[in-house]
C-alpha cells in the first residue's frame, strides 16, 4: 500500500501521522491485505449453507377452549344486556 493510500486512510480516521508511522503503516497494512488474498484462495461450495444445523419453525396448532364459563363470571360484573360495562370515558 502506497503514502498516499495510507494519508487518506488516515484522514478519514481523523489520524494525524508523522513520514515514520506512515511508512511503517503502509508496510503494516500491505502485510495485512496480503493475509487476506489467502481466503481467496481458499475452496467454495456452490451450496454452501451459513448454518450448519437446519432451522426450522415448528409451531403448534392452536387449539380454542374456555376456562371458565362466560356466563358464570357476568353474574359477579355489571351487565347491560349481556354486555359488560365499563367505567365512563371522558
Amino acid at each position: 500500500m502506497d503514502k498516499q493510500e495510507v494519508n487518506e486512510i488516515a484522514r478519514i480516521a481523523r489520524l494525524a501521522l508523522s513520514d515514520e508511522e506512515i511508512e511503517e503503516f503502509s508496510s503494516d497494512l500491505e502485510d495485512i491485505l496480503s493475509y487476506f488474498s489467502v481466503m481467496d484462495e481458499a475452496p467454495t461450495r456452490d451450496d454452501f449453507m451459513l448454518n450448519p444445523v437446519m432451522i426450522e419453525n415448528v409451531m403448534r396448532d392452536d387449539e380454542q377452549y374456555q376456562v371458565i364459563d362466560p356466563e358464570i363470571l357476568r353474574q359477579s360484573m355489571k351487565v347491560f344486556e349481556g354486555y359488560v360495562r365499563g367505567p365512563r370515558l371522558s
